[in-house]
């Protein structure tokens, strides 16, 4: 058992180092599970499946689905540990270097370099969304859609209501606007 916990333990570490999460963990789950002999191709394609309906990141969740079918509570614990030591360790070392030049003048300025940059980015997302989401496949713009983000922003500035109650009131009105009425 314990040779079989270290290879789990030893799979999801090169898994987490070697990949860069998400879909890109696919293959190498499956080929570290089927080579050791944990699983077959068909067990891992369902543990994937799983992994991406459950909420959270898929290597994490696929390292607790694969290390618990393979070696039960302590298989999961052994894999999930693995897949995160890359994470931790890197984010530990980042921190550890950024605490130490925080001051200084070069990571202040690379700084503010990044966080442009970064904004930069999420607004780039926000218009990709924005694109999929507003404008249909024939290049006609969804009123509806565009109302429904209106009242977003309304019920969580004005009302300060919380993040999942809005999403629940948008299942409930794409039900109705977009199911029931037929609405675009």
């Amino acid at each position: 058992m314990a040779g079989k916990l270290l290879q789990l333990f030893l799979s999801f570490l090169k898994i987490g180092f070697t990949s860069f999460g998400g879909l890109s963990m696919v293959p190498l789950v499956n080929s570290e599970m089927i080579s050791h002999g944990f699983m077959t191709q068909s067990e891992v394609m369902d543990i994937v499946a799983i992994a991406e309906m459950t909420p959270g990141p898929l290597g994490l969740n696929c390292a607790t689905f694969a290390g618990l079918r393979a070696a039960g509570i302590l298989g999961a614990v052994v894999s999930v540990i693995g897949v995160l030591t890359p994470s931790f360790t890197l984010a530990y070392v980042v921190g550890v270097f950024f605490e130490k030049f925080r001051k200084s003048r070069t990571v202040s300025s690379m700084m503010n370099g990044v966080r442009p940059s970064a904004i930069g980015m999420i607004l780039g997302v926000m218009v990709s969304l924005s694109l999929s989401n507003y404008v249909g496949e024939t290049g006609d713009i969804s009123y509806v859609s565009i109302l429904l983000s209106l009242l977003d922003v309304f019920l969580l500035v004005k009302l300060k209501m919380s993040i999942p109650k809005v999403i629940g009131i948008n299942a409930v009105l794409g039900i109705i606007l977009f199911g029931f009425l037929g609405l675009n």
